[in-house]
């Protein structure tokens, strides 16, 4: 039985550093998964489906929904690890709705929760334009990728909410408690 634990956040939140430190420090049990890593990787192999989600990508709209659902489905199945985390997903009601039901179809998949990482507006600004890693670090892409990610907000957390899901986490704290947060409630689920 897979467990799957998946991080959301704002751009600039910190999840996709939160989920790698909390895989590192238990590397024989967690494998982290960054939705944008996975199809960034895509994007790097050159591949036609890679020029296809770059052409998303370089312009800050969503890559489309099969796409991510068979990279994501794959990676899950791929994995020699029994707790994984993903990062970066769901980002639309249309993606919760389709992960809802592959894991209907997947009874070897347990999707135990979805954390968020909460951080003000102003924070995930003045880290997305501080570390400016590419091209989509700008304003203009920024306010339009904080736009996308506020917009289905809501609803995704109420969805999660009424599955008794959803937990959320501090994300303006240091990273170390953070970090330690995200352990310990991940273990203490995977191991109930």
């Amino acid at each position: 039985m897979k467990k799957l634990f998946l991080i959301i956040g704002a751009p600039g939140s910190g999840k996709t550093t939160d989920a790698e430190l909390v895989a590192k420090r238990n590397s024989d049990r967690i494998v982290h998964y960054s939705t944008g890593d996975l199809l960034r990787a895509e994007v790097a192999s050159g591949s036609p489906l890679g020029a296809t989600i770059a052409s998303y990508i370089d312009n800050g709209q969503l890559v489309p929904l099969e796409i991510v659902m068979d990279t994501i489905k794959g990676a899950i199945e791929k994995s020699d690890k029994d707790i994984i985390i993903i990062d970066g997903f769901p980002r639309s009601v249309e993606q919760m709705q389709a992960l809802d039901a592959m894991l209907a179809k997947s009874p070897d998949i347990d999707l135990k929760a979805v954390v968020e990482i909460v951080v003000s507006e102003e924070t995930a600004r003045e880290r997305v334009l501080g570390r400016a890693r590419g091209a989509d670090d700008n304003v203009e892409v920024f306010n339009n990728r904080m736009k996308v990610y506020l917009e289905p907000l809501p609803e995704i957390e109420k969805f999660y909410e009424q599955k008794g899901l959803l937990h959320k986490v501090d994300g303006e704290r240091t990273i170390e408690e953070i970090v330690a947060d995200l352990e310990k409630f991940i273990l203490q689920k995977a191991d109930a």
